[in-house]
């Protein structure tokens, strides 16, 4: 595979990372009784800019009204891999996290200590590949020798990689390019990159000069899946059952709210995104989202000790990220069921 130069070394980087994410958190000194210097209970979220029900949640702020004695701050990320580095640090409690990102965090010798508590949204539409339209590039297949940019370690990463294998191409066949969403743009506006395969806000940008080629909706239809889950902390869920119980909920009537009144949902993500309204009900119609009662059904995440499909496509996402040598070994299905958090998910049903 072919990689951009990466300059200071991996550990200098994800260091820095680290650090930065590190500092943007409120109270993000890990201490076991999850309390900020106030005394109140302390629960950092973890996001996307993305469009879902966890906007939602933070505009209509269902969490707070849930938990008012909670401190409860709300965290911007660009990428899953910033999130899984968050995590390693132990400065989120919950975020939201592709289904690739928790592949990989659930890998390895020292998987990450969080577990999948919810499902925030299937990829559609939302998350696809796009070829400059300069480069009269109009099929998968004629990517090869191309330059394609992709957030690294993301569910983008992984659905292009299914593309390209789809298309008989393998990851050496064109040249891979590790860029995050907003430098992917400035690079396409530049000439620098062939294609790009990318979510929204972003996506929209490249679709004005670009050739949609293929999207998730598409490459889930053919067996491979992404999705957008929400993970909390094993400290949390040592420490806080509850709190976690409450977040279920408000992310379930996030859900239900997408489905009965459209209207405001439009309101609450344009006014996250700063986008307008008709940007914000393009963007939402382009995603795929569940009822609360799909969520918990044997079809996705399942309940209690019985998990659902989720755990399969989870578990076939790890054996193909290690086929495509993203990781050194794909976790086992026994690894990924001990990632599941699954206690008390029915009780938002009630």
């Amino acid at each position: 595979m072919s990689r951009v130069p990466q300059g200071p070394s991996r550990r200098l980087l994800f260091a820095g990372a680290l650090a930065a994410v590190s500092a943007a958190v409120t109270g993000c000194s890990s201490d076991s009784a999850g309390s900020s210097s106030g005394g109140a209970k302390r629960l950092r979220i973890g996001y996307f800019a993305f469009p879902s029900g966890d906007l939602l949640v933070k505009n209509r702020k269902l969490l707070e009204k849930a938990l008012p004695d909670y401190d409860i701050s709300w965290v911007k990320f660009d990428s899953g891999a910033s999130v899984n580095q968050a995590f390693i640090g132990k400065s989120l409690d919950i975020a939201a996290l592709g289904s690739s990102p928790f592949a990989r965090g659930v890998s390895g010798s020292s998987p990450i200590p969080y577990k999948v508590a919810w499902i925030l949204d299937v990829a559609g539409e939302n998350e696809s590949l796009v070829a400059r339209k300069a480069t009269g590039i109009t099929d998968v297949a004629g990517l090869k020798g191309k330059k394609i940019a992709t957030p690294f370690a993301s569910t983008s990463h992984y659905s292009l990689l299914a593309a390209l294998e789809a298309a008989g191409l393998a990851a050496s066949d064109v040249q891979l390019i590790d860029l995050q969403p907003q430098p992917i743009l400035a690079a396409w506006q530049r000439g620098d990159i062939d294609a790009a395969y990318v979510w929204l806000p972003t996506l929209d940008e490249l679709r004005k000069t670009g050739n949609q080629l293929t999207s998730s909706k598409e490459i889930g239809a053919a067996g491979k899946p992404t999705l957008d889950l929400a993970v909390v902390s094993d400290d949390l869920i040592a420490r806080d059952p509850k709190a976690i119980d409450a977040w279920r909920k408000a992310q379930a009537e996030a859900l239900r709210l997408l489905k009965s009144d459209p209207q405001g949902a439009v309101k609450d993500v344009a006014a996250e995104l700063s986008i307008s309204a008709a940007d914000a009900e393009a963007q939402l119609s382009q995603g795929v989202f569940l009822t609360p009662e799909q969520v918990v059904s044997a079809g996705w995440l399942g309940t209690d000790d019985s998990p659902g499909k989720l755990l399969t496509y989870v578990t076939d996402t790890g054996r193909f990220l290690a086929d495509q040598k993203q990781i050194d070994a794909a976790p086992s299905e026994d690894v990924v069921r001990k990632a599941f958090y699954l206690e008390g998910l029915a009780d938002v049903l009630k």
